[in-house]
């Protein structure tokens, strides 16, 4: 079981020893410190809670600033996932871990909260391909179309339509770490990660 959290710096590119370039994203990685260990029999569920960065005292409540001794952390759990063979064994409250614990051709899944883009139509939000360019359209390129049925006369749940865009949980699965500087606190991860600069993101093991 492994994991780390980190905050999103931006992208690069690595190259391998046979020249091929590949795109990557640096992550600043903050030492974890286990603050807690949630176990089946007293919580229900199995996970290692860790902390780490620092964030804004306003955003924390008084019971969240108690458990972590008046530090203002990030707080985060790592479940323990069934039937993966992974357990709570290695792990006890206060210990440290860093960049370390992954090495180079590790395959992590990473989560993060994607860029917020504001209110946008269904155009750009669900690439609808919009109404023809020729004559006899007016203010009407990017139209959504008909959103009524006949018959019951109203709008069907979950249908695609214009509106807030962004800001969600994503996770990308099978990323290969290409790089580790535990010195630096720096991992590389190839490819493209959600979210913005400063994005918190999650990586664990897949």
């Amino acid at each position: 079981m492994k994991f780390i959290l980190g905050t999103k710096d931006g992208m690069t590119q690595v190259f391998d020893e046979t020249g091929t370039a590949s795109p990557a994203t640096v992550l600043k990685v903050d030492p974890l410190v286990v603050t807690a260990l949630k176990t089946a029999e007293k919580d229900g569920y199995e996970a290692v809670q860790v902390a780490a960065g620092e964030q804004k005292e306003h955003r924390l409540s008084k019971a969240e600033l108690g458990h972590q001794g008046g530090a203002k952390r990030f707080v985060k759990e790592f479940r323990v996932r069934q039937g993966q063979a992974e357990s709570l064994d290695g792990f006890s409250e206060g210990q440290a871990i860093d960049a370390s614990i992954f090495a180079v051709g590790d395959v992590v899944a990473v989560s993060a909260i994607s860029k917020g883009k504001g209110f946008q139509g269904v155009v750009k939000r669900h690439g609808f391909a919009g109404g023809r360019a020729s004559h006899g359209q007016k203010h009407s390129h990017r139209e959504p179309g008909s959103i009524g049925s006949t018959g019951f006369g109203r709008v069907i749940k979950g249908l695609r339509m214009a509106g807030r865009m962004g800001g969600d949980r994503i996770t990308v699965k099978n990323l290969k770490v290409l790089q580790v500087n535990p010195d630096q606190n720096i991992i590389l991860i190839k490819g493209a990660i959600p979210g913005r600069r400063g994005t918190l993101v999650e990586v664990r093991s897949v």
